[in-house]
């Protein structure tokens, strides 16, 4: 079974992508586990413009909890676990649609389960399949809206940002491939 099933076994919305890489599976796992992507340009913007809502609420006198900026990245998400050579899974629980991202820190232990009304769970895996001479890396971001009113709130939200996040993924992938591909460089390590 999938870490995408297992984690998120029902779903509203799905993208993927994928890039071919010519590294063995693990490599390319292992840079996916260490990917850092604070340093995109485009992401940068894209969360700066996501962030606008939240400043304007700010401005008004109704500070949140949690303001969306450029630092928000993959660091944000839980990671719910890598299954050897072939799946690396990331989640993260929120009100996205929200001017400050309503993001809501669930471990992985009870991702699964976790319910709570007017929430969305998002599941982003990276599959690494052995194609005989390299891997052929698809990143595939799943939601789950909990109910009738997360999914209204979610599926306007989801139209707004499909493509800069769909641009987001598909830097990323690149940035994976250059960094898998470089043999004699060592992984990238988080700071």
């Amino acid at each position: 079974m999938s870490l995408l099933h297992t984690f998120l076994p029902e779903h509203q919305f799905s993208e993927q992508h994928h890039i071919r890489v010519n590294a063995a599976p693990g490599r390319v796992l292992d840079v996916v586990s260490q990917l850092d992507v604070s340093d995109f340009p485009l992401a940068r913007l894209f969360l700066h413009l996501r962030a606008i809502p939240a400043r304007i609420a700010a401005a008004m006198g109704k500070p949140s909890a949690r303001r969306i900026d450029a630092g928000f990245g993959l660091h944000d998400f839980t990671v719910l676990g890598r299954d050897g050579d072939r799946e690396f899974a990331l989640g993260l629980v929120g009100r996205f649609w929200e001017s400050d991202g309503g993001l809501v820190h669930v471990e992985a232990s009870p991702f699964r389960t976790f319910s709570e009304p007017d929430i969305a769970k998002l599941v982003m895996t990276f599959v690494a399949e052995s194609d005989g001479t390299g891997t052929l890396l698809t990143t595939r971001t799943c939601v789950h809206c909990s109910g009738t009113a997360a999914r209204r709130h979610f599926t306007p939200y989801w139209v707004l940002i499909r493509i800069p996040s769909g641009l987001i993924r598909r830097m990323m992938l690149h940035r994976i491939k250059q960094a898998a591909e470089a043999h004699d460089a060592p992984l990238p390590r988080p700071e």
